[in-house]
């Protein structure tokens, strides 16, 4: 790793196992401090063990999470962790982010990430790439299981990218599902889990997933992340084989998911993408 790495980090944290694992990381790589801002009702209450100092507030309520961050002292953070997709629709919203929101013409995770970080740096804090010390999670192109693809798989596999890299570039999705040269689903509103379960009511087992990063993606905040739960989904719904785009994919954590994927028989390939 050629970046220096910084003596205070700040975390910015989502749900889910990633927001651990990113401040597991850091500190063996040589952080000394870890601040994080955690998220009522999103954040699993294990960041406080992780983490040196925690400050809670609640979704939407964007000035006490502003004030949090400048007072923290932290001029490094990374956005880690998703929120429920449906709480934009249900939150309690602060005039900060009613403002934040009035200003903008569409309403996706690009739209209001990139205005909450474009926001951020005018207050002196930089938001480092979602990546930054998860590089070990982060596959280079190959087979990462036993199994390979078949042919068929192959090609559904080629399809997939295709088509997610179209539909990502027009904020719909980056996951899709294929079976035998049809499309199945294509990742919207919903998120990646949802979309695996709809697929596997639609084909049954035996389908190909896709994830890629979408096309132009801000690597502050836009990187696809595959964890245990996502697992679980592809378990659920019988499909053969995941793919996912190679060094812009986090896999939470990378031994653990590999092997649970050997498993379960599901057979993990990581592609090389040449449109970004």
């Amino acid at each position: 790793m050629n970046e220096s790495i910084p003596a205070k980090l700040g975390i910015i944290a989502g749900k889910g196992h990633y927001p651990l694992l990113l401040a597991e990381s850091a500190r063996q790589q040589g952080v000394r401090e870890i601040f994080a801002l955690a998220f009522h009702g999103e954040t699993e209450r294990r960041i406080q063990k992780l983490a040196d100092r925690v400050v809670w507030v609640r979704l939407g309520q964007l000035s006490a999470a502003y004030a949090a961050l400048q007072a923290s002292g932290v001029p490094h953070f990374v956005m880690a962790g998703q929120i429920t997709p449906t709480s934009l629709f249900n939150m309690r919203m602060d005039r900060e982010l009613l403002a934040l929101l009035g200003r903008l013409r569409e309403r996706n995770a690009h739209s209001i990430f990139g205005a909450l970080t474009a926001e951020l740096s005018q207050r002196g804090i930089e938001m480092l790439p979602a990546s930054r010390f998860m590089e070990a999670h982060m596959p280079d192109p190959g087979i990462l299981t036993t199994r390979a693809p078949t042919p068929e798989q192959q090609a559904d596999i080629e399809l997939g990218q295709k088509v997610a890299k179209t539909t990502s570039g027009l904020e719909i999705g980056q996951t899709v599902a294929i079976k035998n040269g049809t499309i199945l689903a294509v990742e919207a509103f919903e998120g990646t889990d949802e979309t695996i379960q709809r697929a596997g009511k639609l084909g049954g087992p035996g389908a190909v997933v896709v994830k890629v990063s979408k096309r132009g993606h801000d690597v502050r905040f836009d990187l696809p992340v595959v964890g245990e739960r996502t697992l679980k989904s592809l378990r659920k719904a019988g499909v053969a084989v995941l793919a996912v785009e190679a060094r812009r994919t986090i896999l939470l954590d990378r031994p653990a998911i590999i092997a649970q994927a050997e498993r379960q028989g599901l057979c993990l390939v990581a592609i090389e993408t040449t449109e970004n």
